[in-house]
C-alpha cells in the first residue's frame, strides 16, 4: 500500500522523537476528562511515593496514545520505555526488558493486542506480584528462578480492545478511551505546531486544515506542513484559508477530509453495483488494494461519516456519500 497522506496509520515521517508531541498533560490539546483523571493518579501516585497503575489506552491510531504514554512518564519522573507487541516474539525478551527496569519506570508497549500468549503468560505474574519465574534447563534438571521485578507502570496502546484477553485486560488499573477530535481542538494543536516549526499560520488557515483531518492530531500534523510547502512557493509562506484551502484542493483532499482513493471506493461502488450490496473481496478486486486494508484504514472513517454501511450482504453506500459526491439518489440500495 502507498503512504497515504490521509491514512492515520503511524508513516516513517512521524518520527517519535518529533519536536511536536507535548511533554506535560499541560501541553497535551483535547482529550480533557482523561487529562483530568490522569492528574490525580499521578499525583496521588507521587504523593503515596508509589509507581502508577498500570495503564491501557485504546482508541483509533493518531491519537495520542504514544505521546500521552510518554507524558505520563515525565510526569512521574521515570524512564520511560518503548516496544510493541510484534516486537516481542519469545517469553525471554520480555524478561529482558522486565529486568533491566528501575523503580517506578515505565514500559510502554504498542499493539499489545499483537503479543502472543506464550508471552503474556509471562507478564501476568510480572503485572500482578511484581514477579517473574524463569525456568533454566530442560528435562529433570530443569529448575525454576523466582525474579522479584522492581515495581514498575505499564501502559498498553491498542486500536482493538477487543482483541485483548480478558485475563490480560482485568490487570490493568487504569483503562482509558481516546476519542476523535473536534475540529477546533485540531486547530488549536495545528496552531501550536506551526509555532514549534516556525510556520507562520493565521486562525483561519489552521481551521481549514483541522476540518479536513479527519479528527485526528497525527493527519492534522501531516497536513499543515504539506500546506506549508504551498503556501511557502505560493502565498508568500503565509497559511490563510486560501492558501490552505488551494494547497488541500491540489493534494484532492476535499471538505470532510476524503481523498482520491475513499471517492473512488465510493464511486466504484455506486457507478458498477448500484451502490450495493458489495463484498468486501469485490471491492479489493475493482479498486486494486487489499481486503484488510479496506477494512482497517478506509472503511471506518467513511462508516464514521454516516457514507458507508456493513451488513451481511456487503457493503452499502448511504444517501449521505451520495449528497456528498453530488450524484443523484434513486433508492438503488439493497439492504
Amino acid at each position: 500500500m502507498e503512504n497515504r497522506i490521509m491514512t492515520s496509520e503511524y508513516l516513517p515521517e512521524d518520527d517519535r522523537d518529533n519536536p511536536l508531541r507535548p511533554k506535560v498533560l499541560s501541553e497535551y490539546i483535547g482529550q480533557n476528562k482523561i487529562k483530568e483523571n490522569l492528574s490525580v493518579f499521578i499525583s496521588a501516585a507521587k504523593l503515596r511515593k508509589e509507581s502508577l497503575d498500570h495503564v491501557l489506552l485504546y482508541g483509533p491510531p493518531g491519537l495520542g496514545k504514544t505521546t500521552l504514554a510518554g507524558i505520563i512518564a515525565n510526569e512521574m519522573g521515570v524512564n520511560f520505555r518503548i516496544t510493541s507487541g510484534p516486537a516481542i516474539e519469545r517469553p525471554g525478551d520480555l524478561a529482558a526488558m522486565l529486568t533491566n527496569l528501575e523503580e517506578g519506570d515505565v514500559l510502554f508497549i504498542d499493539e499489545i493486542h499483537r503479543l502472543s500468549r506464550m508471552v503474556e503468560e509471562i507478564l501476568y505474574p510480572a503485572m500482578e506480584d511484581f514477579a517473574i519465574d524463569i525456568v533454566n534447563g530442560k528435562g529433570q534438571g530443569a529448575t525454576s528462578i523466582h525474579l522479584p521485578l522492581p515495581h514498575f507502570t505499564l501502559i498498553g496502546a491498542t486500536t482493538r480492545a477487543g482483541q485483548l484477553s480478558a485475563p490480560l485486560r482485568d490487570r490493568f488499573g487504569v483503562v482509558l478511551r481516546l476519542e476523535m477530535y473536534s475540529p477546533e481542538e485540531l486547530a488549536c494543536i495545528v496552531n501550536r505546531s506551526s509555532r514549534i516549526l516556525h510556520i507562520d499560520c493565521n486562525q483561519d488557515g489552521s481551521l481549514e486544515i483541522a476540518a479536513r483531518a479527519r479528527g485526528t492530531p497525527r493527519i492534522a500534523n501531516r497536513l499543515l506542513k504539506r500546506v506549508r510547502d504551498f503556501a511557502q512557493i505560493m502565498s508568500g509562506g503565509t497559511i490563510t484559508k486560501d492558501a490552505a484551502r488551494q494547497a488541500l484542493d491540489r493534494l484532492e483532499i476535499d471538505e470532510l477530509g476524503l481523498d482520491m482513493v475513499d471517492r473512488r471506493m465510493l464511486e466504484s461502488m455506486i457507478k458498477h453495483y448500484d451502490g450495493g450490496p458489495v463484498g468486501l473481496d469485490t471491492i479489493a478486486a475493482v479498486i486494486g488494494e487489499e481486503s484488510v486494508t479496506i477494512e482497517d484504514v478506509y472503511e471506518p472513517y467513511l462508516m464514521q461519516l454516516g457514507f458507508l454501511s456493513r451488513t451481511p450482504r456487503g457493503r452499502v453506500v448511504l444517501p449521505a456519500a451520495y449528497n456528498h459526491l453530488g450524484i443523484e439518489y434513486n433508492g438503488q440500495m439493497m439492504l
